[in-house]
Parts: C-alpha cells; structure tokens; sequence
C-alpha cells in the first residue's frame, strides 16, 4: 500500500537531513585544527515478509526467493575519519604535530573523562606560569606538566617529545620535561565533546600511554600543525549526493500522496 511508501520516504528524509548535518559540521571544521571528519553511515530497518524464500509454490515446485518490503532507513552512527591531516608550517616554538596515531593529554574538567582529555591538536602556548596549555577558549594544560622558565630560549622539542632550552647562567642545555602520548585500539569509538576534544569510551577502549616514536604514538614535529583532515571536494560531492537523494525521497511521498488521493477518490457505481 502507499502508506508503506510514505513512512518509508519519511525515514530517508529523517536520515539524509542527519546526514546533511554531519556534512555541514565537517564543512565548518574545514580550517579547525587537528579536526577530524566525521562519515554517517546508513543501515536499513525492518522488512514486512510477505513470503518466504523455499517454501513449496501451488505447483509443488521449492520457491527460489521470498518476497520482502523494506521500511526504511536510519542512521546506524557517525564513525570518525583518523587519517593523517596535512602539515602545515608555522615556525611557532609550541606548535607540535604527531605523525602517528598518537594524542595529546590535556587536564579538563574533573567530572568529563577523569579529568583527562585527548586531542589531535598541537597549538600549545605557554601561559602566565609558564606550564604549556592548549591554544585554544579553555586553556586546557598539557598532562603531564610540562614548565618552562620565563626567561628560558632556544625551545626545542624533539621527535620524542623531549623539551629543552637554554637558560641564562648555564652553558649546557636544560630539559624541561618529556612530553607523553596516549593512543587507542579503536579511535573512531572516542567520544567528541567540542573544543578539539575526545573522551574514551567502552567502545574506543582504555588509553595507552607512552613516549613518541614507540608503540605506534608517533613522533612529534615542533614548528608544524595538523591541519583538519576535512576534504572539502569529497564533501561537496557528498552534499549533492544527499540533496538529490533528498529530492527523491520527495517525490516518492508525493507519488505515493497522489495515488492516495486516487485510490480516495474512486466511487461505488
């Protein structure tokens, strides 16, 4: 019946208007650094059996196939992209970018994650203590601490993370700190909470911390950022492909309203 067809185009303009929402945030993270793009997968619901498939016909013959109506879709998830986001130079002294599967460790807010945030980002500042912080509306403080005195020069952080300068009154170089890294076994199961921000979860499992360079991290490039993995081509195709579909899953309700309308408009003679 058309009322089938309805509830099932409902669904599709349910979904697609989902998923034209993950697009237009992927889109608006274009130039966010460190962003990963997001994907809406699609999975199909129930379907009405109105026969089944091997059962015996009228003519004693084994039917080869069932007969199925699907009912629609839905939006099974948004699973995240975590490939590598191209380099980009910036010649800053705190500026850091993980080649690897890595992330950095920030302190955030004791009641979200233990306290313990990750992220892709590498924009780090130092801040009035001199402690290195998250560039970005928090502040977020790199865990663990790493401080560099106020009249320290010559910042220089190495593939392993480890941070050194010069500081005035000694002739040999001072180490300030060794920045660790923590990685996942399922990264698109992290939990996105804004400000360039993941918290694990059941499905992303336990962190695994470490230094740069073993284990799988990633090593660390001072001086360069992670731009957003945001391809703007692929998702300007998928925009057009979600806005024709959209238009199909129209005119499908307006096909099945006409012959609605039809079926209501016939009389008795």
């Amino acid at each position: 019946m058309s009322y089938i067809a309805l509830n099932t185009a409902a669904t599709g303009l349910s979904a697609l208007s989902t998923a034209l929402d993950v697009t237009a945030n992927n889109l608006a993270n274009a130039n966010t650094t460190g962003f990963k793009s997001a994907r809406a997968n699609f999975e199909d619901l129930f379907y009405q059996e109105m026969a089944q498939p091997g059962l015996p016909s009228d003519a004693g013959a084994q039917r080869p196939t069932g007969l199925y109506v699907g009912l629609g879709t839905e939006i099974s998830g948004t699973q995240l992209n975590f490939a590598q986001g191209p380099a980009q130079e910036t010649g800053q002294p705190f500026d850091m970018m993980i080649e690897g599967d890595g992330f950095f460790q920030v302190e955030i807010s004791p009641d979200q994650g233990e306290g313990v945030g990750y992220t892709r980002a590498g924009n780090f500042v130092r801040n009035a203590e001199g402690q290195l912080v998250l560039g970005n509306s928090q502040g977020f403080r790199m865990i663990p601490e790493i401080q560099i005195p106020q009249d320290a020069s010559d910042i220089s952080i190495g593939v392993d993370g480890t941070v050194t300068g010069s500081v005035p009154g000694s002739t040999d170089r001072v180490e300030f700190g060794q920045i660790l890294l923590a990685r996942f076994v399922n990264p698109s199961g992290l939990e996105s909470v804004g400000n360039n921000i993941y918290l694990p979860t059941e499905a992303s499992g336990e962190p695994i911390e470490g230094d740069p360079t073993l284990e799988g991290m990633g090593g660390l490039r001072q001086g360069f950022l992670e731009a957003s993995n945001v391809d703007p081509v692929t998702e300007l195709v998928t925009l057009i492909k979600t806005q024709r579909v959209f238009e199909m899953n129209s005119q499908v309700i307006q096909a099945a309203n006409e012959t609605l309308q039809k079926i209501s408009n016939i009389r008795a003679y």
